[in-house]
C-alpha cells in the first residue's frame, strides 16, 4: 500500500465512523479532530485502518500524529 492508499483506506473508514462528515472535504492536512472525531471515533477509525492494511502499530506511536498527513506517514512506515 502507498501512501494515496492509506488515505483513502483512512478517508472511507472517517467515513464509516463519522456518518455526517462529507469525506470528500478531508484532506492530509485536516487533523481527526477538526473532522468531529472524539478521542474514541479516532481510535475507531485508526483500529479499523490498521485492519484494511493488516498491521500492528503500537499504542505510544500515536502520540506524535497531528493530522492526517502524520498518520498516513506512520501507518506508511509500518506497512513496508
Amino acid at each position: 500500500m502507498d501512501d494515496s492508499d492509506i488515505f483513502e483506506a483512512v478517508r472511507r473508514n472517517l467515513g464509516v465512523v463519522v456518518y455526517d462528515l462529507d469525506t470528500s472535504t478531508v484532506t492530509l492536512d485536516n487533523s481527526l479532530a477538526e473532522l468531529g472525531c472524539n478521542s474514541i471515533d479516532r481510535a475507531e477509525v485508526v483500529t479499523l485502518t490498521m485492519e484494511d492494511m493488516g498491521i500492528s502499530v503500537p499504542v505510544m506511536e500515536f502520540q506524535q500524529t497531528r493530522d492526517i498527513r502524520s498518520l498516513v506517514t506512520l501507518l506508511a512506515r509500518h506497512s513496508a
